[in-house]
């Protein structure tokens, strides 16, 4: 299929994300994050808080939903999903335009490229505070990638001319590649970092 196209076409089971992109085929390298990145096809990323309150329930939430959850719990956004929805529906257009490749696909390689391995916790030996380098679970890399992702986005669009859209385009493809310019790939490489000297 063919995403540049500006009709809406049907995918083999008939439902594509904003009646543009499939959520089908989208590759996932890293094995860790398979398991809680959902790409269930959905038109509309909107579940109405179906999964609120549930342990672990957010792993059955589509993706891109958890991606304006992200983008909505920053200032500008609190509580506007309708407008948070159509920076990002603004924004996979955008990336699908510059990458000629699907937009989902993109967020996938950005998230996998955003999440971080290692991080720091701090141990009581005592009355010493000492910190240690520990693993972090899938989960919460997925969710500080999320929160990265959007933090970067919202901050890149305050008191600019671009867009929001174009800021959070901008983001997912520095993101997918690995750029040291993306607010979320620099952050992981900070955290690992400073996880590495406390070994």
């Amino acid at each position: 299929m063919n995403i540049m196209d500006g009709e809406n076409q049907v995918s083999s089971n008939g439902v594509l994300l904003f009646g543009k992109y499939e959520m089908t085929g989208i590759g996932i390298r890293d094995g860790g994050l398979a398991k809680y990145i959902d790409l269930t096809p959905i038109s509309v990323p909107h579940t109405g808080g179906k999964h609120a309150n549930r342990a672990f329930a957010k792993s059955k939430m589509s993706i891109v939903e958890r991606l304006v959850n992200s983008m909505m719990r920053t200032e500008v956004y609190t509580g506007k999903k309708a407008k948070t929805i159509g920076v990002v529906r603004g924004a996979f257009e955008i990336v699908a335009k510059k990458t000629n490749k699907n937009p989902v696909q993109v967020l996938v390689e950005a998230l996998e490229n955003a999440a971080p391995r290692e991080e720091i916790t701090r141990l009581q030996f005592g009355g010493i505070s000492v910190p240690k380098a520990v693993d972090v679970s899938p989960a919460r890399r997925l969710d500080i990638a999320l929160r990265n992702l959007a933090r970067g986005t919202v901050d890149a669009s305050f008191k600019n001319k671009k867009s929001a859209e174009e800021c959070l385009a901008d983001e997912l493809i520095l993101a997918s590649k690995g750029d040291m310019n993306s607010f979320s790939v620099a952050k992981k490489e900070e955290l690992e970092r400073v996880a590495q000297s406390a070994r």
